[in-house]
């Protein structure tokens, strides 16, 4: 039976290097993640998944939960035997990845999670996702794509990578973008989960991410028991866009560790 998600499956299945599975945010797809699959491809299995209701993936309106998404991803890590790997996710798909975590944490050997936060959303946090869920259905993805542009890269951003995040953005179906964000109001408190977690994981942030700033990093790297945080200059909430080569260097010493 073909996959229920689009993907991207790349690179030698090595017993030396375990799979990285990378998991975007929104409203973005899999593209997000280029540098890195073109960076770590070469020496590792890359997986980079567009989520239900982004990319090249099924939309299905309605809500789509973090589990929903989560359980997505175990079917095709599933189908495409991927046993045992290294999870990461930016944004809300740190979020997924942490409710993976929850799911089938047995099959994560190392956890990435950039820019993301696993505090349980708030009653104005609630009001407002729903909210814009309205909206987009409403008006589309366009003008929400010219609002938060430079909240997504920073100001500085260059041109290329702005294009390419709004262009994303833009070709999001408006029926996906609500229905996870109506899924994401009712996001739980992942943090006890956190505090759990036996395995290492990295902790990224851009230095300038008004969206989940550097203290929701420094206090989700206190809770993770073997954790290490890196922050990226001159980076908003897109560090793997923004600053590539910061971003991959950091990824580059943790997956060494954890190959080790």
């Amino acid at each position: 039976m073909a996959p229920f998600l689009a993907y991207e499956d790349k690179g030698a299945d090595t017993p030396q290097a375990l799979p990285l599975v990378l998991v975007h945010g929104h409203p973005f797809d899999r593209t997000m993640w280029a540098p890195q699959i073109e960076a770590f491809s070469a020496t590792r299995r890359v997986i980079a998944p567009d989520l239900r209701g982004y990319g090249a993936s099924p939309v299905v309106p309605g809500v789509t939960p973090l589990s929903r998404f989560a359980e997505d991803l175990e079917e095709l890590l599933d189908g495409l035997k991927a046993e045992a790997f290294v999870l990461a996710g930016l944004s809300m798909g740190g979020q997924i990845a942490m409710e993976c975590c929850a799911r089938f944490g047995d099959r994560v050997r190392g956890l990435v999670l950039a820019d993301t936060s696993p505090d349980p959303e708030t009653t104005d946090g609630r009001t407002a996702r729903n909210d814009m869920a309205d909206r987009l259905l409403a008006e589309g993805m366009r003008g929400y794509a010219d609002e938060v542009l430079e909240k997504m890269v920073a100001p500085t951003a260059h041109p290329e990578v702005k294009a390419h995040v709004h262009r994303m953005m833009t070709s999001t179906a408006p029926e996906g973008a609500a229905a996870a964000l109506r899924g994401r109001a009712e996001r739980p408190d992942y943090r006890p989960l956190l505090t759990r977690l036996a395995v290492p994981a990295l902790v990224v942030v851009g230095e300038d991410d008004a969206y989940t700033p550097v203290s929701d990093a420094e206090a989700m790297h206190a809770l993770l028991p073997h954790s290490t945080l890196h922050i990226v200059r001159s980076a908003a909430h897109l560090p793997n866009l923004e600053q590539p080569t910061d971003f991959n260097k950091a990824l580059a010493r943790f997956l060494t560790t954890i190959d080790a």
